[in-house]
């Protein structure tokens, strides 16, 4: 969908969106449109109890006194409340209504738009960009879709609010790719194709490279390997560079990026192990971040590192009650081979410690099921060995709507994954599952390092609609991560 801006609607027949607040005070040009037609848009809100609620949407066709083939009236809330994340809400529900609707335009009229929370401008930009979030799809393996099933919105003109100074594309771009990653099938994208993806899409300036398995055994990625060693797909280990900001320490994203999880011989269900192509999301948020970042010339240092693997359980697989030795020097007894996230992401922090030197690491992972568990499909969970870096990561996460919440971490959990045989066992009990798995992932952290572990398992795919996202691939972590940057590591 192209989206643009101008001072006066474009010429020819389209949709027309104006706007309402609480109490259904009429915008200023929802109040011309209303008595060019007799007062029949109050006259329809109120018998739809329209209240102004944000996003909120009362549509009518046939308008007197005006041209549009159907006239929308969106709620805003509370004007003087009614900020970004309204704003994109309130843009994701205008493409939600009109993508499959037979408009193939929409003239969105912020004129009169008053008392509101952000300068009109920036407003602009935010419902645009809440739009084009909302507006994405994957398409591209439905092949018999009736004509009434297939988008046909292309363009939506946002006029009386002037030209935004911030660009938000390259940030929707870059959540388009996480989105696009997440939901490719295992047969697509696995950890060679995974590369291939991001290297093709790479903004200018962004440096992509990778290594495999050889490279991975002289290092001694011990843990990382005996998840690979049951699948015919050769792991990797992908990095990508930004550097925008000269020789700065750089701030080191990490992801997990386990293609396909199958459990290994640790075998999960059959029923919903399709959802298993989605154990990369973390990785497919650290590509996503570093797309926007490179897109829009972040004046940061910023590193992406995805340790790529698929877990499969053939011949070859690696046992429950195996003992590997980790590219640290610990060695781990692996109980469980589901539990395979945490043995990625080990020796890939390590490597990256160890390569980069850096001052603050995150990682993002799709680790748990006891975190959906526990914190449902509404945040993920936060753990953290420094304050200020979790509540950076919070506030972040706030602003965006990838919201998290802070979990516990302590001796006593840590205890509970010491193994007789090796100086850790891969799980812990069953209760505070998510916690012991943080716990595993903090003793591969280097002293003096600020770490953060996101676990994200309830967030990367959705079984509905949301504001900003159709049911599948959400791409969360991309815009968190994104305004984590900007406000605590880029230069102004």
């Amino acid at each position: 969908m192209k989206i643009t801006f101008a001072a006066t609607a474009p010429a020819g027949p389209s949709a027309l969106v104006v706007f309402a607040a609480k109490g259904a005070a009429l915008s200023g040009a929802a109040a011309l449109l209303n008595d060019a037609a007799g007062g029949a848009i109050a006259r329809a809100l109120a018998t739809a109890r329209f209240d102004g609620e944000a996003a909120a949407i009362v549509e009518l066709f046939a308008l007197p006194g005006t041209t549009a083939t159907r006239v929308l009236v969106v709620g805003l809330g509370v004007a003087d409340k009614a900020d970004a994340a309204v704003f994109e809400k309130v843009g994701g529900a205008i493409a939600a209504r009109l993508l499959t609707s037979g408009e193939t335009d929409v003239t969105v009229d912020l004129g009169g738009v008053t008392a509101i929370a952000l300068p009109l401008a920036d407003a602009a930009a935010r419902l645009a960009h809440g739009a084009t979030l909302r507006a994405y799809r994957f398409d591209k393996y439905r092949t018999t879709m009736k004509p009434a099933q297939k988008p046909t919105l292309a363009g939506m003109a946002i006029v009386g609010a002037g030209t935004p100074a911030d660009d938000l594309a390259a940030l929707a771009a870059g959540v388009a790719l996480t989105r696009d990653l997440v939901s490719e099938p295992a047969n697509i994208i696995y950890p060679e194709s995974f590369v291939d993806r991001v290297r093709a899409t790479a903004p200018e300036g962004l440096i992509v490279e990778a290594f495999g398995e050889a490279e991975m055994t002289t290092l001694g990625m011990g843990a990382l390997l005996g998840v690979s060693q049951g699948s015919e797909r050769e792991a990797q280990v992908l990095t990508m560079r930004w550097n925008g900001d000269g020789d700065a320490t750089p701030l080191v994203l990490v992801g997990k990026g386990v293609t396909f999880d199958t459990g290994g011989i640790s075998l999960k269900q059959p029923p919903g192990m399709e959802d298993m192509k989605w154990d990369m999301g973390g990785a497919g948020a650290v590509a996503g971040a570093l797309h926007a970042l490179a897109a829009r010339q972040a004046k940061v240092n910023v590193i992406g590192v995805c340790g790529l693997v698929e877990n499969m359980p053939d011949g070859k697989a690696q046992r429950p009650g195996d003992v590997v030795t980790s590219m640290s020097g610990q060695t781990i007894e692996v109980i469980n081979t589901d539990a395979e996230g945490r043995l990625v992401l080990c020796d890939v922090l390590w490597w990256a410690q160890e390569t980069f030197r850096p001052a603050v690491i995150v990682d993002l992972a799709t680790l748990t099921g006891a975190m959906i568990v526990s914190l449902g499909h509404e945040r993920g969970g936060l753990f953290a060995n420094d304050h200020g870096l979790a509540a950076q990561l919070s506030a972040a996460g706030d602003a965006t709507g990838d919201l998290l919440w802070r979990m516990p971490m302590g001796e006593t959990y840590d205890k509970l994954i010491d193994s007789p045989i090796a100086d850790m066992k891969n799980v812990g009990p069953r209760e505070g599952g998510s916690i012991t798995a943080a716990q595993f992932i903090g003793r591969f952290i280097k002293p003096g390092v600020k770490w953060a572990h996101l676990d994200i398992a309830g967030m990367v795919w959705a079984a509905k609609d949301g504001a900003l996202w159709a049911k599948g691939a959400t791409g969360y972590g991309v815009r968190l991560l994104e305004k984590f940057v900007a406000d605590n590591f880029e230069k102004s």
